[in-house]
């Protein structure tokens, strides 16, 4: 058994232990063919649910759910959630996790970006409406900016120190609208709606390369072909590391849990680790010769990212379990096992 299978199976024993099942409930998933949304697909038929895909394939990829097209209670829909859609099936559950997410992709397609969280999030709260669903709305840590050290690790509370006119604003900004779109339609229509921020995730179905550009991902990518390890700036700068069943895990108790309505909650490792560390770490693991050299560091780039995680910790009793080590290894048996 692959390490995704194990992991998947792993997780939903996990979830079903703590009374955690969607079983028999109709979950439709607006970037489902991407990294997160795949591992959540996979997650979610192990338990019985009936899982509609959404995905137009722009930055996701068809093989993370190949091995599902010949499934029952699985069906792709090719479809950019941005144009609105309609569906006849009965949906319990919204999952909007659709968007381009890596930084080396926001001077290509931001235009993308933009519509993804804010027409798209509209489409996908109609569908929630029309349907009488629930909604998780995936948003993300960069909605901070680069916060006050003082707000580090970072509260919910913190409402974000970000340029509206950067080279990041079009995620960073469309992820906040898509935010102040899922409250109206709490306030105006009384929709069950909650709102997750994700921080820095990895693990196997990352894609490497320079456009998609993710650290975790480029770093092994270059050390297992021993190529230079490419660091931006001095490589201080921090982030916090969460192995991918972890987010999946936090991802599907807010959507169940009835105490999560209304909420905003972080999810992320609240370990921060610097950047040249993490170089160095990868290297270690995957024995690689590669030397690790040093780029100019992008404008706007946040010098530090770390969670505050006490309210998903109280909320749903829920914190990462997964080591960065142990989330490596894995990661790297997996893009060695794909080469």
């Amino acid at each position: 058994m692959g390490i995704i299978n194990e992991d998947v199976n792993s997780l939903a024993s996990r979830l079903e232990r703590g009374g955690i099942s969607f079983a028999n409930k109709s979950v439709l998933i607006t970037g489902g063919g991407g990294f997160v949304g795949s591992w959540i697909c996979d997650v979610l038929l192990n338990q019985s649910a009936k899982v509609i895909c959404v995905d137009n394939f722009s930055s996701g990829q068809k093989e993370n759910i190949q091995h599902l097209l010949d499934k029952e209670n699985f069906k792709l829909v090719n479809h950019d959630i941005s144009h609105p859609i309609v569906f006849d099936e009965k949906i319990d559950l919204v999952l909007h996790l659709a968007s381009r997410a890596s930084p080396f992709e926001f001077s290509q397609f931001p235009i993308q970006i933009l519509k993804a969280n804010t027409l798209g999030t509209w489409v996908a709260l109609g569908i929630a409406r029309a349907k009488n669903a629930r909604l998780l709305y995936a948003s993300t840590s960069e909605i901070y900016g680069d916060p006050d050290p003082k707000y580090v690790p970072t509260p919910e509370t913190y409402n974000g120190n970000v340029n509206p006119v950067g080279p990041r604003s079009c995620y960073d900004e469309a992820k906040r609208a898509g935010e102040a779109f899922v409250v109206a339609y709490m306030i105006q229509h009384g929709l069950d709606a909650r709102i997750v921020r994700i921080f820095n995730t990895y693990g196997p179905r990352m894609r490497p390369g320079d456009l998609y550009g993710r650290v975790v991902p480029r770093f092994i990518d270059q050390a297992i072909n021993n190529q230079p390890l490419t660091v931006f700036g001095d490589g201080s700068q921090t982030r916090s590391f969460t192995y991918v069943t972890d987010l999946v895990d936090g991802i599907l108790r807010t959507a169940y849990s009835p105490s999560a309505e209304g909420e905003v909650i972080n999810l992320g490792n609240n370990i921060e680790t610097t950047i040249i560390d993490l170089a160095k770490n990868i290297k270690n693991v995957t024995k690689s010769e590669s030397e690790i050299i040093f780029l100019p560091l992008p404008e706007d780039d946040p010098k530090r990212r770390c969670p505050d995680v006490s309210k998903a910790n109280n909320i749903l009793d829920w914190k990462p379990v997964t080591g960065l080590q142990s989330g490596l290894k894995k990661t790297i048996s997996w893009f060695i096992g794909k080469n």
